[in-house]
């Protein structure tokens, strides 16, 4: 039986062993561990790479948000508006910092923050707006971008899950006054251990972040404010320093296994035929030209000025979800579901005041996605033994 794991970093690290050897045998020699010469340069190639000013290595891409949060003063009281639908830490940042999240319901193609649903819930407390460009590919930022100027509001970019995603031909983190990044070890750019970054083209924020990642200590030992522990290991930034080279190469790759799969789901007709499967499965969408959507059947021809970096695959199933993920589970094939519960529905924040209901489309996408294996090393034996497996289990259905 072929296994299909939800990601092998084995293989990745197979392939640039010897340089990340090197690189950490070179943080070693220079006993240089924290921030340093290192982080200065992945700090300057990440900026190049995200076609930004200004980029700073942080501990965490938990921690960018906290920093970017903090960098524009975000008080107890204050309200910024963001999506249900991600993971914990972009309402957990909030949280810690007296505010409070006030959600706006995705957009049902690409589970994205809705623009149609965010100047509604704009109140005088409103301090800013932290759209997540969720599995890889930018929520709409156009429309975002505008409700923010017209009401003096920030934008953060949650990219923790698109770095290199492209907007109108636009990076990720390039767009708003802030884009926040994680380097956890799963993402397409990864580390060896926690880490993150901000990047702006404010010198402002640029400065206010730098300040705030030591303690709020400038000059050091001086502290004008409080900030925190968020600085980066030099170990980790030269670890992404290598891996950072070879970033595009594994895009194009995830690009071409998110192809190939949307290929055989049609070839065996899971995606067009909700009759003979009673489930239609609904693939991934990519932003295309003047808002519209379509699936990527040519890996080599991406939508215009769009690009989306699939750190995630994630279908939609009509039915069944949890019985189709202990299916794939029983053949050794790993899935993951991203996310079981919205964030207005976990305990912790029930003090704002949501309820079931709140979030139609959120509660859908939680309730119908799977996430599937989509790593660039992926073989052909494994995406067909992936897309048979799922064929197997609805013909089970009939």
């Amino acid at each position: 039986m072929t296994t299909v794991p939800l990601l092998d970093l084995k293989l990745q690290y197979a392939t640039i062993r010897q340089e990340i050897q090197t690189a950490i045998n070179r943080v070693c020699d220079s006993q240089y561990f924290i921030l340093g010469p290192e982080v200065q340069a992945l700090e300057e190639e990440l900026a190049a790479y995200c076609r930004t000013k200004f980029a700073l290595g942080v501990s965490s891409g938990t921690d960018a948000l906290l920093v970017a949060l903090m960098a524009i003063n975000l008080q107890p009281g204050d309200e910024v508006i963001t999506t249900p639908y991600t993971f914990f830490a972009t309402a957990g940042s909030i949280a810690r910092l007296g505010a409070k999240a006030v959600f706006a319901d995705i957009d049902t193609k690409t589970f994205n923050i809705d623009p149609a649903h965010i100047e509604a819930r704009i109140t005088p407390r409103t301090r800013a707006i932290i759209p997540v460009h969720l599995y890889g590919q930018c929520a709409d930022m156009d429309p975002i971008m505008d409700i923010a100027e017209r009401h003096s509001l920030y934008v953060i970019e949650d990219a923790a899950q698109a770095i290199g995603a492209e907007y109108k031909g636009r990076r990720a983190g390039g767009i708003g006054h802030i884009g926040c990044f994680s380097f956890f070890p799963s993402k397409n750019l990864g580390a060896f251990g926690d880490g993150g970054a901000v990047t702006t083209n404010d010198p402002d924020l640029a400065t206010q972040m730098k300040i705030l990642r030591v303690h709020g200590s400038e000059p050091k030992y001086y502290h004008q404010f409080v900030g925190g522990n968020f600085r980066l290991d030099a170990l980790q930034a030269a670890v992404v320093r290598v891996k950072l080279k070879y970033l595009d190469g594994w895009t194009a790759g995830r690009q071409h296994n998110a192809q190939r799969y949307n290929n055989l789901f049609a070839k065996l007709g899971l995606t067009d035929a909700p009759d003979k499967h009673d489930a239609l499965l609904i693939l991934p969408f990519e932003s295309g030209q003047s808002g519209q959507y379509a699936h990527r059947v040519d890996a080599t021809a991406p939508f215009a000025n769009y690009r989306h970096i699939y750190n995630q695959y994630v279908l939609r199933v009509g039915q069944k979800r949890d019985e189709l993920r202990a299916f794939l589970t029983e053949r050794k094939i790993g899935t993951e579901i991203y996310y079981p519960v919205p964030l207005h529905l976990q305990k912790c924040f029930t003090d704002w005041g949501y309820c079931a209901g709140n979030y139609p489309a959120s509660e859908a996408a939680a309730e119908q996605t799977i996430a599937l294996p989509i790593y660039p090393e992926l073989t052909e034996e494994q995406l067909q033994t992936v897309v048979e497996a799922i064929a197997t289990f609805y013909d089970g259905l009939e």
